[in-house]
């Protein structure tokens, strides 16, 4: 099967209530239908260095941040195929680059105990960045799950909508089960406009009617914020009181 592997877009971010989650929908009903897949749990391993530079460099909005995550779109297996994703992002344009490999494949890759068979420019650009960053490792497992809407029309315009996303720092495998600390706001669904141009004209009205404003939400980086940085910031300052009380 052949997947898309590049990709250049922006990706609009919106939290909204349940309520207007059906407005949405009713408004997309005549331009867009449900994937051939339906609702799916999507699982992610986002990878980093020790110090979290990647996530934290993400959370100060730059001009100009990237990301390496490993995706499946069901619970993996050794042979099942996933996604190695090159994500960049460069002044609210979104960069997304990709090869899909079985599992067992990706693992040893990315943790350099073997390269991948595909020698490819995006298997080469993935190289470069784990070359780069050296210490490289899964960090962060996230779940979440997810309705995605493609345009009737054959453009590449989509609206996804992701609801109990969960993290955690242990059992980081993409053969798991899903569980961990819920990240998203109490009744609240993250609803994301891709699209290379516009937004149709139908969707800015429903936009406009319900008073759905864009918002910025990292999924990465909100489970830095909630899992991450209080552990961290608990170990410095017992490191630091450590030197004090030594000193």
């Amino acid at each position: 099967m052949a997947f898309q592997t590049i990709f250049k877009r922006y990706e609009l971010k919106y939290m909204l209530t349940q309520s207007q989650k059906e407005k949405v929908i009713d408004a997309m009903k005549p331009y867009m239908s449900l994937d051939k897949y339906g609702r799916t749990v999507i699982r992610n391993l986002y990878f980093d260095t020790d110090t979290y530079l990647l996530i934290r460099r993400s959370i100060e909005k730059p001009a100009y941040k990237e990301k390496l995550r490993v995706r499946s779109y069901s619970r993996a297996t050794p042979d099942s195929t996933v996604f190695v994703e090159l994500k960049k992002k460069h002044k609210h344009i979104v960069y997304k680059r990709r090869i899909s490999l079985a599992c067992k494949e990706a693992e040893e890759w990315l943790s350099k105990d073997a390269h991948t068979r595909k020698n490819t420019q995006i298997s080469e650009e993935i190289d470069y960045f784990l070359q780069f960053y050296g210490s490289l490792h899964p960090t962060v497992f996230l779940s979440y799950e997810r309705e995605a809407f493609y345009a009737d029309d054959g453009s590449d315009f989509r609206v996804t909508f992701d609801d109990n996303i969960l993290c955690r720092q242990e059992d980081l495998s993409l053969e798991s089960e899903v569980y961990g600390t819920s990240i998203l706001p109490k009744d609240r669904v993250l609803m994301e406009i891709k699209c290379s141009g516009g937004i149709p004209l139908w969707m800015t009205e429903v936009l406009s009617r319900e008073k759905i404003y864009k918002t910025s939400f990292s999924k990465y980086g909100e489970a830095y914020r909630r899992l991450i940085f209080p552990q961290t910031h608990l170990m410095n300052s017992y490191n630091m009181l450590e030197v004090n009380t030594n000193a």
